[in-house]
Protein backbone atom coordinates (compact mmCIF):
# COMPACT_ATOMS: atom_id res chain seq x y z
CA UNK A 1 0.00 0.00 0.00
CA UNK A 2 1.14 3.53 -0.74
CA UNK A 3 2.58 5.23 2.36
CA UNK A 4 0.80 8.53 1.70
CA UNK A 5 -2.52 6.73 1.55
CA UNK A 6 -1.82 5.42 5.07
CA UNK A 7 -0.93 8.89 6.34
CA UNK A 8 2.77 8.08 6.56
CA UNK A 9 5.19 10.92 5.81
CA UNK A 10 8.59 12.02 7.12
CA UNK A 11 6.95 13.96 9.94
CA UNK A 12 5.31 10.73 11.15
CA UNK A 13 8.62 8.84 10.91
CA UNK A 14 10.31 11.54 13.01
CA UNK A 15 7.53 11.39 15.60
CA UNK A 16 7.59 7.58 15.70
CA UNK A 17 11.36 7.41 16.23
CA UNK A 18 11.39 10.18 18.85
CA UNK A 19 8.40 8.80 20.75
CA UNK A 20 9.61 5.20 20.61
CA UNK A 21 13.20 5.84 21.69
CA UNK A 22 12.00 8.17 24.44
CA UNK A 23 10.06 5.19 25.76
CA UNK A 24 13.02 2.84 25.22
CA UNK A 25 15.19 5.04 27.45
CA UNK A 26 12.53 4.99 30.17
CA UNK A 27 12.06 1.20 29.91
CA UNK A 28 13.52 -0.71 32.90
CA UNK A 29 15.07 -3.50 30.77
CA UNK A 30 15.75 -1.83 27.43
CA UNK A 31 16.80 1.61 28.68
CA UNK A 32 20.06 0.59 30.40
CA UNK A 33 21.18 -1.59 27.45
CA UNK A 34 20.53 1.14 24.88
CA UNK A 35 21.93 3.93 27.01
CA UNK A 36 25.12 2.02 27.84
CA UNK A 37 25.76 1.61 24.13
CA UNK A 38 24.53 5.01 22.92
CA UNK A 39 25.39 7.35 25.78
CA UNK A 40 26.68 10.53 24.18
CA UNK A 41 25.58 9.32 20.74
CA UNK A 42 21.79 9.53 20.98
CA UNK A 43 21.40 12.36 18.40
CA UNK A 44 23.35 10.33 15.81
CA UNK A 45 21.34 7.20 16.61
CA UNK A 46 18.05 9.07 16.28
CA UNK A 47 19.11 10.53 12.93
CA UNK A 48 20.18 7.06 11.79
CA UNK A 49 16.87 5.48 12.86
CA UNK A 50 14.88 8.21 11.09
CA UNK A 51 16.95 7.61 7.96
CA UNK A 52 16.47 3.84 8.32
CA UNK A 53 12.67 3.94 8.72
CA UNK A 54 12.33 6.56 6.00
CA UNK A 55 14.39 4.37 3.68
CA UNK A 56 12.26 1.30 4.47
CA UNK A 57 8.92 3.11 4.23
CA UNK A 58 9.65 5.11 1.08
CA UNK A 59 12.17 2.70 -0.50
CA UNK A 60 14.46 5.68 -0.86
CA UNK A 61 17.74 3.89 -0.22
CA UNK A 62 18.61 6.70 2.22
CA UNK A 63 19.97 4.28 4.80
CA UNK A 64 23.25 2.58 4.08
CA UNK A 65 24.03 1.16 7.51
CA UNK A 66 24.79 -2.39 8.55
CA UNK A 67 22.25 -3.28 11.25
CA UNK A 68 23.71 -6.67 12.20
CA UNK A 69 27.25 -5.36 12.69
CA UNK A 70 25.86 -2.38 14.62
CA UNK A 71 24.29 -4.75 17.15
CA UNK A 72 27.14 -7.23 17.52
CA UNK A 73 28.90 -6.96 20.86
CA UNK A 74 26.27 -4.79 22.55
CA UNK A 75 26.71 -5.47 26.26
CA UNK A 76 23.82 -7.25 27.98
CA UNK A 77 21.81 -7.69 24.79
CA UNK A 78 19.85 -10.93 24.99
CA UNK A 79 17.24 -12.54 22.72
CA UNK A 80 14.49 -11.84 25.25
CA UNK A 81 14.92 -8.08 24.77
CA UNK A 82 13.53 -8.30 21.23
CA UNK A 83 9.96 -9.23 22.26
CA UNK A 84 10.06 -6.33 24.75
CA UNK A 85 11.28 -4.00 22.00
CA UNK A 86 8.42 -5.17 19.76
CA UNK A 87 5.87 -4.78 22.56
CA UNK A 88 7.01 -1.20 23.17
CA UNK A 89 7.01 -0.48 19.43
CA UNK A 90 3.46 -1.85 19.16
CA UNK A 91 2.27 0.25 22.12
CA UNK A 92 3.87 3.34 20.56
CA UNK A 93 2.07 2.67 17.28
CA UNK A 94 -1.20 2.17 19.18
CA UNK A 95 -0.77 5.69 20.49
CA UNK A 96 0.43 7.53 17.39
CA UNK A 97 -0.18 5.56 14.16
CA UNK A 98 -2.68 7.35 11.93
CA UNK A 99 -4.66 4.14 11.31
CA UNK A 100 -4.69 0.33 11.61
CA UNK A 101 -3.07 -0.15 8.19
CA UNK A 102 -0.09 1.98 9.17
CA UNK A 103 0.30 0.12 12.45
CA UNK A 104 0.10 -3.26 10.68
CA UNK A 105 2.74 -2.26 8.12
CA UNK A 106 5.20 -0.93 10.70
CA UNK A 107 4.67 -3.94 13.00
CA UNK A 108 5.18 -6.46 10.20
CA UNK A 109 8.37 -4.64 9.24
CA UNK A 110 9.59 -4.42 12.84
CA UNK A 111 8.88 -8.11 13.43
CA UNK A 112 10.85 -9.04 10.32
CA UNK A 113 13.78 -6.88 11.47
CA UNK A 114 13.68 -8.31 15.01
CA UNK A 115 13.60 -11.87 13.67
CA UNK A 116 16.47 -11.17 11.30
CA UNK A 117 18.59 -9.57 14.02
CA UNK A 118 17.76 -12.32 16.51
CA UNK A 119 18.79 -15.00 14.02
CA UNK A 120 21.95 -13.14 13.02
CA UNK A 121 23.05 -12.41 16.58
CA UNK A 122 21.83 -15.40 18.56
CA UNK A 123 21.07 -18.26 16.18
CA UNK A 124 21.96 -21.60 17.65
CA UNK A 125 21.34 -24.69 15.50
CA UNK A 126 20.72 -26.72 18.67
CA UNK A 127 17.55 -24.72 19.23
CA UNK A 128 16.15 -26.20 16.02
CA UNK A 129 16.89 -29.78 17.09
CA UNK A 130 13.54 -31.63 16.77
CA UNK A 131 14.50 -34.04 19.54
CA UNK A 132 14.94 -31.09 21.91
CA UNK A 133 11.62 -29.51 20.94
CA UNK A 134 9.54 -32.67 21.32
CA UNK A 135 10.26 -32.89 25.05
Amino acid sequence: MEMNAMGIDNAFIDRLVETFYGRVLAHPELGPVFDARLSGHWPEHMAKMKSFWSSVAFRSGAYGGKPVQAHVGVANMTPDLFPQWLELFSATLDDIAPNAGAKAWFMATAERIAKSLTLSLFYNPALDDPARNSA
